[in-house]
């Protein structure tokens, strides 16, 4: 398929990231180190390291996951020549919207790298280790869930949806765990905790805000060579200044992947293609658009198949 304005690149969010991830690749693309090699710069220690030799709970800590995650997807969407030409729109789940941004232009790389490192040393200092968790609630629809978060004492709401039967919830601990029996009691098929160190995408993480916008207030942000569909409300912002709000509203608002996601087929894409780590958003894609495929660029396979696009 050769036809342009049908395409989207999609950038995954927090979770997508494993100890040795991108490693068969940089093996035949010394550009993903490279890349590694500038963000290390910015951050001042080895991020590649981090990535390839772990250990996994401190890459899994969110100021080193988000800039880790940023720089792969960058890595990855570097492997796609002419990936602009054929690109007409481009969405990210959660930390994914600033990959968006770095790969539309609306960001420098460098600015991107450290923006992240900053938003989620926020995120982790926002609320104490162990007040805070989310969970993952199966086959219960949204209304079911919300109603269900209304009932419980103490903060907790829906904070990722991310397809039709699979929302995540997040607030106060003891909230959540309360949240969960009642999400089974309503009729989920399961609700587990997540292996979290926040509360990320509820009302908790206001406490990060003011800090945040000041620091995204110090970078310059252009509008996107594309449009890059905004977790908030599922749109596109028409402004830099949007873009700006949308992002701090976006540390303690629900992601709307199945919205946005929905939101790029009715503009008329046929094609996604998943600029990042593992293949989280091609199984949500699936879950919420059956009919549209979904590339990944994870994988020798599957860069080469892009290329084909």
């Amino acid at each position: 398929m050769s036809s342009s304005g049908t395409i989207a690149a999609i950038f995954p969010g927090q979770g997508a990231q494993s100890v040795g991830m991108l490693g068969d690749l940089a093996a035949e693309h010394p550009s993903i180190e490279s890349r590694f090699a500038e963000a290390s710069e910015v951050l001042g220690f080895d991020l590649w390291a981090m990535t390839q030799e772990g250990p996994a709970e401190q890459l899994g800590q969110t100021e080193n996951t988000q800039p880790a995650l940023l720089v792969a997807s960058v890595a990855l969407w570097d492997l796609w020549p002419n990936a602009q030409e054929k690109i007409s729109v481009m969405s990210g789940h959660s930390l994914g919207e600033y990959s968006a941004l770095v790969c539309a232009g609306a960001m420098s790389f460098t600015d991107g790298v450290a923006l992240v490192r900053k938003r989620g040393e926020l995120m982790q200092a926002a609320v104490p280790n162990g007040e805070g968790s989310m969970a993952a609630v199966l086959g219960l629809d949204d209304e079911a869930i919300a109603q269900c978060c209304e009932g419980i004492d103490g903060e907790v709401s829906a904070a990722n949806f991310n397809a039709p039967g699979q929302v995540v919830i997040a607030g106060e601990s003891a909230a959540i765990n309360a949240a969960i029996d009642a999400c089974k009691a309503a009729g989920a098929k399961r609700a587990v905790p997540l292996d979290v160190s926040g509360p990320f995408h509820s009302r908790l993480m206001q406490a990060a805000a003011a800090d945040f916008a000041s620091a995204l207030a110090a970078i310059e942000l252009t509008m996107p060579r594309v449009p890059v569909i905004q977790n908030v409300h599922a749109s596109a912002a028409s402004s830099v200044d949007e873009i700006r709000t949308l992002l701090v509203e976006q540390l303690y608002s629900p992601v709307r992947w199945t919205a946005c996601v929905n939101s790029m087929v009715d503009s008329g894409v046929e094609q996604f293609v998943e600029c990042g780590p593992g293949s989280v958003l091609t199984g949500l894609v699936k879950r919420i658009s059956r009919a549209t495929p979904t590339i990944g660029l994870s994988s020798a396979s599957g860069v080469e198949a892009a290329q084909q696009l």
